[in-house]
């Protein structure tokens, strides 16, 4: 198995370091070849003291998933366990190792790429012992504001981002798109049919930005609508997709109450749309939407916006906006437009009034700031990562 391009990813590893200190067992999650085992071989590199590393695809290792409690009670310092899904059982071993009066003298690093309640039985044997990390892909925060039209097109993941030109780039990216979606998903045990997946994958991609219908969707497939929840769930948990909740609030007006959905790695979209390059992207019909789930996501990480901290807002007569940000009492939205000259628009108007917003800000693609009304700016992304985020105040 080929180490991943590296990248320093300072707030990362600092994060996860933290974890550490905290707890026994600290987890590190995220999709496959997002750079969850570069991350954890910078920890463990630099670890003072004694470190150990086990790879559960390495066959050499396996006999972790034999004889675990052999294997690891006799060790002290950092123990590192690379895909851990490969030996479920191992969370209760964790369990009991962690509870142990070594345990100052030990800490676990497990690496996952799923949510605990996917993996096995992390979230039950371990609640109360474990911190975990999520980790994505680079982020405008660790590439540089430089790099943003390179970070839209190209994605986050550490391959694809960093390959020597757009086209290597593309070739990774389609060979990821596929592998996880017949491999890993599989070997996480999930027993759907993976082309069943890949094509509920690519409807994401098709209603990126777009509200979720769950009944159309089964429709199409022939499936109960159940089935199709079902199925999203599993994208939602191996982190290939990612759902935007909508915000509604008693304002004498019918508001949207489904979710939008997004294909969670601008890249991986521009894959399974077809896109082959920046100029084809700048011309496909849903450049605007991935230049809003681009912009939204970067946003939320900047700020360190949970979920429950992040919605958008829509009404059945047209007002909407892309992105609402609450946090300690203070009401931050972001409007996002491709163009490179937004002007105000009724719609900004009444998201300001019904929604009470403390800022609103207008992110495009051009390079200027300015201010378009009392209260409402319109900027560079570059610039409305920090500016939202100082506005929202401290979080994360």
């Amino acid at each position: 198995m080929h180490n991943a391009p590296v990248l320093a990813r300072p707030d990362h590893e600092a994060e996860v370091r933290r974890l550490l200190r905290v707890f026994p067992v600290a987890a590190i999650v995220g999709a496959r070849q997002v750079g969850k085992t570069s991350l954890a071989r910078s920890i463990h590199a630099a670890w003072e003291g004694p470190a150990h590393w086990f790879d559960l695809e390495d066959p050499r290792d396996r006999a972790l998933s034999d004889d675990p409690i052999r294997l690891l009670d006799s060790l002290r310092g950092l123990v590192v366990v690379d895909e851990i899904h490969r030996a479920p059982g191992l969370f209760e071993v964790l369990r009991v190792l962690a509870d142990q009066e070594v345990r100052p003298q030990r800490r676990f690093l497990v690496l996952g790429s799923a949510t605990w309640d996917l993996l096995g039985q992390g979230t039950e044997s371990l609640a109360g012992r474990i911190g975990w990390h999520q980790l994505s892909g680079f982020d405008l925060g660790e590439t540089g504001p430089d790099a943003t039209s390179r970070l839209w097109f190209r994605g986050g993941f550490p391959r694809p981002y960093l390959a020597g030109d757009d086209s290597d780039s593309l070739l990774l990216r389609d060979q990821l798109a596929r592998a996880l979606i017949e491999k890993d998903l599989p070997s996480l045990g999930i027993a759907i049919e993976p082309a069943s997946l890949g094509r509920l994958w690519a409807m994401v991609a098709h209603a990126h930005g777009n509200v979720w219908n769950h009944s159309e969707i089964a429709r199409s497939f022939g499936v109960s609508h159940t089935t199709v929840r079902n199925w999203l769930d599993l994208l939602l948990r191996t982190f290939l997709v990612r759902l935007l909740a909508p915000w509604h609030e008693n304002l004498g007006k019918r508001q949207v109450k489904s979710p939008k959905a997004y294909v969670a790695d601008p890249g991986l979209l521009h894959s399974l749309l077809g896109v082959r390059s920046p100029e084809d992207l700048l011309r496909h019909p849903k450049s605007g939407a991935s230049w809003e789930g681009f912009v939204i996501a970067q946003v939320q990480r900047a700020a360190r916006a949970a979920e429950h901290e992040c919605f958008f807002w829509a009404t059945h007569q047209g007002a909407e906006l892309d992105l609402l940000l609450l946090r300690g009492g203070r009401r931050v939205g972001v409007e996002v437009k491709l163009n490179s000259a937004p002007g105000m628009t009724p719609s900004m108007r009444r998201a300001m009034e019904d929604l009470r917003l403390d800022r609103l800000f207008v992110v495009h693609a051009g390079q200027r700031t300015w201010a378009m009304a009392d209260g409402v700016e319109a900027m560079p992304l570059e610039a409305a990562v920090e500016r939202v985020r100082a506005a929202l105040g401290p979080g994360g």
